[in-house]
């Protein structure tokens, strides 16, 4: 069906990550992804989903180093561990605001996403009750999933296919996976096109693992910001829903690129693994 051909995982939440050769996926899915996140004073949990807000932590990069200590290298250049004074102390700078860094999710966590304009961007029911904030933003509020940071499922994976074929609809727009953030990108021959919408309620073996697919990968604002040396880029977010609007749950037709998954079979995942899909 398939193949691996890329992996990572992002240690604090919203912050770029790093990629691997290989990596250990546990029931709550690969390890030390999502293990961390910039808390304020309020509870909310740091997400470039609300770009002004928040969107610092995106120039930010998070990795776990040699001993298995989570660091975090700041915009200019600096690196410092989770747990040093001094990390809070940049971040609090940088945000204009004071944060902490933090890897027990709060029990009433929130988490803010700026409202697009275009349409398939947030349910309409949530559009309803949509307000600006502070910053000028038109946003929602909602929670993270129980006992962790990650916004629904514990793994993300999207497709070469899907990516080619948003490229052919916006050929100025660079469709790097690294826009949307996934653990897993999956090389799928045939063509262009949105393969995964046909996984969602089966399984999907990778390597030693296998992954229950759950929902469509509903998108926000994040694909459209710079990300390192990737441009910002509005066309990328409004071609996805231009193109591609599916219905999740009882959400109505929301923009969607990719998939979450669930682990059933923990195990490792390797670069080059077979992708099955039962």
């Amino acid at each position: 069906m398939g193949t691996v051909t890329a992996l990572r995982r992002y240690p604090v939440k919203s912050m770029l990550g790093e990629a691997g050769r290989e990596m250990r996926v546990t029931e709550h899915g690969l390890a030390g992804d999502r293990a961390y996140a910039v808390l304020d004073a309020t509870g909310a949990v740091g997400s470039v989903k609300h770009p002004r807000k928040w969107g610092g932590l995106l120039a930010c990069r998070s990795s776990w180093d040699g001993a298995g200590a989570p660091r975090v290298e700041l915009p200019d250049g600096t690196t410092l561990h989770a747990g040093d004074a001094e990390l809070d102390l940049r971040l609090s700078t940088l945000l204009g605001r004071e944060v902490t860094l933090s890897d027990r999710p709060p029990l009433k966590a929130t988490l803010e996403r700026a409202v697009p304009e275009y349409e398939g961007g947030v349910p309409d029911v949530v559009r309803e009750e949509a307000y600006v904030d502070a910053t000028g933003t038109s946003v929602t509020a909602g929670g993270v999933a129980a006992g962790s940071f990650f916004d629904f499922g514990m793994a993300h994976l999207v497709t070469t296919a899907s990516l080619e074929r948003l490229r052919a609809a916006h050929p100025a727009g660079d469709f790097d996976a690294r826009r949307f953030r996934p653990n897993l990108v999956a090389d799928v021959p045939g063509g262009p096109g949105f393969p995964e919408d046909a996984w969602v309620g089966r399984t999907v073996r990778v390597g030693e693992v296998l992954f229950r697919v759950t929902v469509p990968t509903p998108r926000c604002v994040v694909p459209s910001l710079a990300h390192h040396d990737l441009p910002a880029d509005p066309g990328i977010t409004r071609a996805v829903a231009r193109e591609h609007r599916v219905p999740v749950l009882t959400l109505g037709r929301l923009s969607c690129l990719g998939v979450y998954l669930d682990v059933l079979e923990p195990g490792t995942v390797r670069v080059g693994d077979a992708v099955t899909v039962g």
